[in-house]
């Protein structure tokens, strides 16, 4: 073999580790983010978060997870004492389809797929327009096992859905007694 041909063989084996590397590690879903600039890694370490209160629709079973900063101020009275979420609070919110559980002697259902996770962010110097937060929802396919920006595009709850809340520093989930 001549150098050239040893060049070529090394470069195609190191394009194929690192290819097979990549594609065996699966999607950092971390450097996803929505238009508007909200980051999908500013919500690292969700899953640790504590539960702020949980919720089922028709079709989705919900869980609400608050960071450290939002967890304090439910603590400490907020919103029920009149004052807002201080900046940085953050919550997450995982959806999952339900389906009947085919285990328990009694009729419940359990989480079947994840379907989405919702994040709420307390930002007021980036998000004035929607009272101080940003949202996203980033969709997960289970076949591909990966997530994406929702394709309706940056949820506006700011001044649709949780204007009801507005007095509530527009979280519609109470810090649930335990």
């Amino acid at each position: 073999m001549n150098r050239k041909s040893v060049w070529i063989a090394a470069t195609s084996m190191l394009t194929l580790a690192v290819v097979g590397g990549v594609s065996a590690s699966g999607q950092d879903k971390y450097t996803l983010k929505l238009p508007n600039g909200l980051l999908f890694s500013d919500f690292k370490g969700y899953g640790d978060w504590q539960l702020i209160s949980s919720a089922e629709t028709d079709d989705r079973m919900k869980v609400i997870l608050g960071n450290p900063t939002i967890i304090a101020a439910f603590k400490a009275g907020i919103p029920g004492n009149g004052k807002p979420f201080p900046e940085g609070s953050k919550i997450a919110k995982l959806q999952w389809k339900p389906k009947k559980s085919s285990e328990a002697e009694f009729p419940v259902n359990v989480p079947d797929t994840l379907a989405d996770l919702f994040f709420m962010e307390k930002d007021s110097k980036r998000f004035p327009e929607t009272g101080g937060w940003g949202y996203a929802q980033f969709d997960y396919d289970p076949a591909s096992a990966t997530f994406s920006a929702d394709k309706a595009g940056v949820p506006n709850c700011g001044q649709v859905c949780h204007v009801s809340v507005k007095a509530k520093d527009y979280v519609f989930h109470p810090y649930e007694l335990r």
